[in-house]
């Protein structure tokens, strides 16, 4: 229905004359009537006070389809870092009505998760922002170093708060219900290996190798790191070693090397794996994860200046390959950029 129509309908069913809806609107009677014949359209501006005039949505201004709400809802949040109050209400009524109604079910409980995780995320910003403040000012006293540590994700020295055994249990009870799925064997896998449990991650894997759709490479960089768990370095260097040898120019096998290296601050060696896992990659358009590491190895060395040059290559990265221009993933990226410019002032 075009929005003129849409508007004269919804100005009957609330009992309206032109006069008075022109005057809740400020605006004069001839320009109702415009709208209504489409001769004119409303300024944007004044779509949320329509909207609220006649207590609908300004999607329900609309009319758009369940598929264009969805679409429009998950763009926004990758737009805006944080939903007004009133936005995330509606998208939030929205999406309960879809799951109610049981349409579109996969796609819906996905999109009322990042809903969650959206808002989720802007206020952990927050916290780190005034929990940061807090501490500065005293920073003899706990107060909100928990509350950082939550939002920021800092290491935790209690074993009973950094073990990952609830996540393990999860995806140990997907893998049961999904035993011909290979990517929860492998979020199993990173939690068990991360609690050096590597007696039932060598079991996982020997599951998830019998898998059609198994990736032997992958497989084999698993082991190695099961050896880490084991504490036995020099055994996962020569399966890291041996797995060069057999894959130089395999970007996959690459970029798991350069993580591998990363992780044991062997930083030449991870920045010149990721550079070439980066140039040769197949896929289109690249991630960013190779670049962001890169970015984080040279910040961890007090390497401001060549972390801001890597980030700036992000932002070509998702400007060109991605079309981003007003994302939040790229608005991050310029803000990262600026601030290790302004480090590198400082140093």
């Amino acid at each position: 229905m075009e929005l003129g129509k849409k508007i004269r309908q919804l100005r009957f069913k609330a009992g309206l004359t032109q006069e008075q809806l022109a005057e809740k609107m400020g605006i004069a009677p001839q320009s109702v009537s415009k709208w209504e014949n489409a001769v004119a359209m409303p300024d944007i501006s004044m779509l949320p006070l329509l909207a609220e005039t006649f207590g609908v949505s300004i999607d329900d201004l609309f009319d758009l389809t369940a598929e264009q709400r969805l679409n429009r809802i998950e763009n926004r949040m990758d737009v805006e870092e944080e939903l007004p109050q009133d936005v995330f209400r509606e998208f939030e009524d929205f999406l309960k009505e879809q799951l109610a109604a049981g349409e579109n079910k996969n796609r819906v409980t996905e999109l009322i998760a990042y809903l969650y995780w959206h808002r989720m995320n802007a206020s952990a910003q927050k916290v780190r922002r005034y929990a940061k403040e807090a501490v500065r000012m005293d920073p003899g006293k706990k107060g909100c170093q928990w509350m950082l540590q939550m939002a920021e994700g800092h290491a935790a020295w209690d074993w009973n708060i950094a073990n990952h055994a609830k996540a393990i249990e999860f995806y140990r009870e997907l893998t049961e219900e999904n035993p011909e799925l290979r990517l929860p064997y492998y979020y199993l896998l990173d939690n068990l290996i991360a609690d050096h449990r590597a007696d039932e991650a060598e079991a996982v894997l020997e599951r998830m190798s019998a898998l059609k759709d198994t990736r032997p490479v992958l497989n084999e960089v698993y082991r190695a790191h099961i050896a880490l768990a084991r504490f036995d370095e020099p055994a996962a260097d020569r399966i890291m070693e041996e797995l060069g040898e057999k894959y130089p120019e395999d970007w996959v096998f690459l970029f798991e090397a350069a993580q591998y290296y990363a992780s044991k601050c062997d930083y030449d060696k991870a920045i010149a794996l990721y550079e070439k896992s980066f140039a040769l990659t197949t896929r289109q358009p690249r991630f960013q994860d190779e670049l962001m590491a890169i970015a984080d190895i040279c910040e961890i060395r007090g390497d401001y200046v060549k972390a801001a040059e890597t980030w700036d290559r992000i932002i070509d990265l998702l400007e060109k390959e991605w079309g981003m221009t007003e994302e939040v993933e790229l608005k991050t990226a310029r803000s990262e950029k600026n601030r290790l410019l302004v480090r590198a002032k400082k140093k």
